[in-house]
């Protein structure tokens, strides 16, 4: 029981001594095991700033860009796509959705036959290694340039838990446009037609694994 005591007392001068006494100032910044985020480098909305040189902190958008739905009047595209194609309307190809459930399938509007079902997987190839390889591999098993670098839970788009049977199409869509888990939206990067590309090319790279085994 004294070692019980003894131990205790040394524990607590510990923590006080880490801590301080309630109401003690200190000149130095305190120590803080979770910081969480108080200090950010960002700048307040309508606040002034001495980084830049007319001291204002709100910025114009950089040159040739536009937030999405400030349009000037009359114009209907961002950098020549229609504004509508990142989204904003309903129906199978905007939402992924047929109801209340996933759709699967390529949507009509892409209007596809032998050539063009060709030129949109070529298109998907092109997309895919832009926005998708990097994490989730050039073959989608999930062991792109992130992995090596320790990023958990990055899915294995050849695992039978992603074919379309299980999977279906629209899900899919939805995880491009939304994101899931720690991968992020890419409904404000990638345009509606794009994210249908990505899906059919994923869909070959599942078949020509498929054909292998």
């Amino acid at each position: 029981m004294r070692y019980f005591f003894l131990a205790y007392a040394l524990i607590a001068l510990l923590v006080v001594g880490i801590f301080g006494l309630r109401g003690q100032k200190f000149s130095k910044p305190p120590v803080r095991i979770f910081p969480d985020m108080d200090e950010q480098d960002k700048l307040r909305a309508q606040k002034p700033s001495s980084f830049f040189g007319d001291g204002m902190g709100d910025r114009l958008p950089v040159l040739e860009t536009q937030p999405r739905g400030f349009n000037p009047e009359g114009e209907t595209t961002i950098g020549g796509i229609p504004e509508y194609e990142f989204g904003g309307q309903t129906g199978y190809y905007y939402t992924g959705h047929i109801g209340d459930y996933y759709g699967s399938g390529m949507p009509e509007e892409l209007t596809l036959d032998a050539d063009s079902a060709a030129e949109l997987i070529r298109r998907g190839k092109e997309r895919y290694g832009i926005y998708c390889a990097i994490c989730h591999g050039a073959s989608g098993d999930g062991q792109g340039i992130t992995a090596s670098y320790g990023v958990p839970g990055i899915a294995n788009l050849q695992l039978p838990t992603f074919h379309q049977e299980t999977y279906p199409d629209g899900r899919l869509y939805e995880v491009i446009t939304k994101g899931k888990g720690q991968m992020s939206g890419y409904g404000y990067n990638i345009p509606v037609r794009d994210r249908w590309a990505i899906i059919a090319y994923v869909r070959t790279l599942q078949s020509a694994k498929a054909g292998t085994n």
